[in-house]
């Protein structure tokens, strides 16, 4: 059987890079002019780390806003830290990227949308080794306030 080209998980982990980037380029000169961001994560994934009642909370998925305070802003290759303030209380998260659901600047009607779908035998476009198959589709952002983003969607794929 021929091995097929990932091109949708190739598309998931520059995606992961890009963001990776933003934050760095955030952590060591700070967030320029109106850019602001939302970031929805699955609150589920086993590698993200946050204060009990966050996670009672949130217990789904949760939106963090990085724009006028933040602390502490690591990133790795696979994950990234920050402390955010939660009404006064400041709180350390660790959240994976594969976590990460929603990445949104609305300063510029910039968006991307990483989607957990599982198995899909229907599409037959795809001659892939793993089970799920990964497209890149364009949406429109509901999530920004203001205004809506361009985005791009992909099928999130784990293992």
């Amino acid at each position: 059987m021929a091995r097929g080209i990932d091109y949708g998980g190739m598309m998931h982990r520059a995606m992961q890079g890009l963001i990776a980037n933003v934050l760095r380029d955030i952590a060591k000169n700070g967030l320029p002019g109106e850019h602001h961001f939302f970031i929805t994560f699955d609150t589920r994934d086993p590698d993200v780390q946050m204060a009990d009642w966050l996670r009672e909370r949130y217990p789904e998925e949760m939106t963090i806003v990085i724009q006028h305070w933040f602390d502490n802003l690591v990133i790795e290759d696979d994950y990234f830290e920050i402390t955010l303030n939660f009404g006064n209380s400041p709180e350390p998260l660790h959240i994976p990227f594969d976590a990460l659901r929603t990445f949104v600047d609305p300063s510029v009607e910039f968006g991307l949308r990483f989607e957990t779908q599982g198995d899909d035998s229907d599409d037959d476009d795809f001659d892939d080794d793993d089970d799920e198959e990964d497209d890149l589709e364009m949406e429109e952002v509901e999530e920004a306030p203001k205004t809506s983003a361009e985005v791009v969607s992909l099928d999130k794929w784990r293992k």
